[in-house]
């Protein structure tokens, strides 16, 4: 049996500041590769590329990648400020529709950084486009100096809720974990259960409320150093698992249509 396919939701990127490419995060591909069984595909964020019924023909799960553009806050009800960054309207207008379909579908989805927030945003909820400005909370962007270890390196604790899904998987009451996000969960989706917080009360772990198949989001970055960090180890695996068992489901069905 041909093994299952990963979709990994690619960024819009300029080469040498001239050249329009879509790409993804060579340690998302190589967490995908290393960690799930299966073969990472990159998934252009361009709408007019291919359907979202295409896309779930083509893959049998979905990562949604961190990207420096922010989802664009009209979509959440919100004015664009200069605080809101760049936006990518391309990627809005596929990864939005495809979470929900997904979720509809049970086909399991994996949200980090951007991802997570999609999550969100896609199930109604709204985006602050400054966490640290809030009274209380910390500054959980990437330091602007460092190497990548450096910029990548653990930095606070999540505290998980007992009992959940999370909880449960990773078998602990609290994880530490990177930080290189500028915007956060405001108000959270109508569907989205908040299962992890920083210490500020940050949102960093959701869970979409009666997905049928794997629907976990992470406002951290765990594709950096997948292999060797355990708690990165464990949610790629598990997603795997999930996506694989999706896959082996889907082909079942598939040849008893036939």
């Amino acid at each position: 049996m041909s093994r299952p396919v990963i979709g990994i939701i690619g960024n819009s990127h300029m080469a040498n500041d001239t050249y329009p490419v879509q790409a993804a995060g060579v340690s998302n591909i190589e967490a995908v590769a290393d960690l799930t069984g299966a073969i990472p595909l990159i998934v252009p964020a361009l709408p007019k590329v291919g359907a979202i019924a295409d896309l779930l023909t083509a893959c049998d799960g979905f990562v949604f990648t961190g990207g420096r553009p922010n989802v664009h806050p009209s979509l959440y009800g919100h004015e664009p400020t200069e605080k809101h960054g760049a936006f990518d309207p391309d990627r809005d207008a596929v990864t939005l529709p495809l979470i929900s379909e997904c979720v509809a579908r049970a086909v399991p989805i994996f949200g980090i950084c951007r991802g997570f927030q999609e999550f969100n945003v896609a199930f109604g909820g709204t985006l602050h486009p400054e966490i640290r400005e809030i009274p209380g909370r910390i500054n959980h962007r990437m330091p602007p100096d460092g190497t990548l270890e450096e910029k990548f390196e653990l930095r606070h604790t999540v505290s998980l809720t007992p009992g959940g899904q999370f909880h449960r998987l990773l078998g602990k009451d609290e994880i530490m974990v990177n930080s290189l996000h500028g915007q956060g969960i405001l108000d959270r989706g109508e569907r989205v259960v908040i299962e992890g917080l920083a210490s500020d009360g940050t949102p960093e772990a959701i869970v979409i409320k009666g997905a049928q198949g794997f629907a976990m989001g992470v406002q951290w970055h765990p594709e950096w150093n997948a292999v060797a960090d355990p708690v990165s180890r464990t949610l790629f695996i598990a997603f795997g698992e999930a996506v694989s068992a999706w896959a082996q489901r889907r082909r079942r069905e598939m040849g008893a249509a036939v």
